[in-house]
């Protein structure tokens, strides 16, 4: 599959899969949905599993061109199961983010969609490659890494506090890129888990 390392291309195949079991109708799937813990329907697989669900064609595409173009380079770096790792250390920390934002607003609505876990892999790939200059969809103007990172995460922030675009989890994404950051510092022994050597 375009020579992509393995588990991007598991994850993005289990996404694809997922979403046609979504478009088929098949019963049960909202029970993995990331549901708000006081709603009643918080199950503890839910934290993780609410990343193979998507909410139409449009997020699951760009879900997955992101995990393509930032996952796999990240791959090629430190391994499938390093990779795996920081996926999934993302995933639950966007999900925390996720479900204390909604424990505050009061919002009954699940949350969908692997966004959180490629924020993360947007802070990992800008940590390793912060001069890499990539060209995002939106604005389609070269930056470094870095500053596409530090960016989008200032426009997450403020959409997520003026609550505009409702029905997206800017807050998610915040702690998807919070996740990274922090997996990828603990790895570097850096603070706040260490001191600089």
């Amino acid at each position: 599959m375009f020579s992509m390392p393995p588990a991007t291309q598991a994850l993005i195949l289990s996404c694809v899969a997922v979403f046609v079991l979504q478009s088929l109708g098949v019963d049960g799937l909202a029970a993995f949905a990331l549901w708000p813990w006081d709603s009643g329907g918080f199950l503890p697989w839910q934290p993780v599993t609410y990343a193979f669900l998507h909410g139409g064609v449009s997020h699951l595409v760009f879900n997955m061109f992101g995990l393509f173009m930032f996952g796999a380079e990240l791959e090629r770096v430190w391994g499938a199961k390093r990779f795996l790792v920081f996926y999934v250390a993302s995933v639950l920390c966007a999900a925390l983010a996720q479900l204390a934002v909604a424990a505050w607003s009061g919002s009954p609505n699940p949350t969908i969609g692997a966004s959180g876990g490629l924020f993360g892999l947007l802070a990992g790939f800008a940590m390793l490659f912060p001069k890499r200059t990539i060209v995002p969809l939106i604005p389609p103007i070269p930056m470094p890494a870095w500053l596409f990172v530090v960016l989008y995460g200032l426009v997450e922030l403020t959409l997520g506090v003026t609550g505009s675009m409702s029905g997206v989890a800017h807050f998610a994404h915040l702690g998807g890129i919070l996740g990274g950051w922090l997996t990828l510092r603990y790895w570097r022994g850096q603070i706040p888990f260490g001191s600089r050597r």
